[in-house]
């Protein structure tokens, strides 16, 4: 399990052989180098925070949105998604603004709010962060992987093409 925690952006992280448990051990030891026992964490002069949930920050829940994809819309159902757990370590980097070739970095309204999204196109790889004005932060919502029609469609440089704002907030 350790040596996941040795692989660097773009490498994939090595689940297959695990088991539940022993996956999860692993995506926690990870989680818990990038953002829970590290410094904070800034893009932009802003600090990044996980998305409370009833006012409350669980780091748990950031957690869960970066290995998990909803599968039930109505009832908010999540269920584990390789697809962005073997790419978890990746989300620092990109914050952190590990890469600069092929990296689209825009902020968009969207019906929810404004997002701002980093979109490493060689990878199709997205990372999204809700920007606050007034809070003067930024509120790690999730990243994942396109796949499947997403990636066939190219949804996110349509909205970087027709939707993207001016600046990036």
């Amino acid at each position: 399990m350790a040596f996941n925690l040795i692989k660097k952006y773009n490498q994939l992280l090595e689940l297959g052989s695990f088991n539940e448990y022993q996956r999860k051990e692993s995506l926690r030891q990870i989680f818990k180098r990038d953002f829970e026992e590290c410094n904070q964490i800034v893009f932009n002069q802003k600090p990044v925070t996980p998305t409370p949930v009833d006012g409350v920050i669980k780091m748990e829940t950031l957690f869960s949105h970066l290995i998990t994809v909803i599968v039930d819309k109505a009832t908010r159902k999540r269920e584990y998604d390789n697809h962005r757990a073997i790419r978890l370590h990746w989300v620092k980097h990109h914050l952190n603004n590990g890469k600069n070739e092929n990296m689209y970095l825009f902020s968009v309204k969207e019906p929810d709010g404004y997002r701002t999204y980093f979109y490493d196109k060689d990878e199709k790889y997205v990372v999204v962060l809700e920007p606050l004005r007034n809070e003067n932060e930024y509120y790690l919502l999730t990243a994942y992987h396109l796949t499947g029609k997403d990636a066939k469609r190219d949804k996110i440089m349509a909205k970087y093409k027709k939707r993207r704002l001016n600046e990036v907030l």
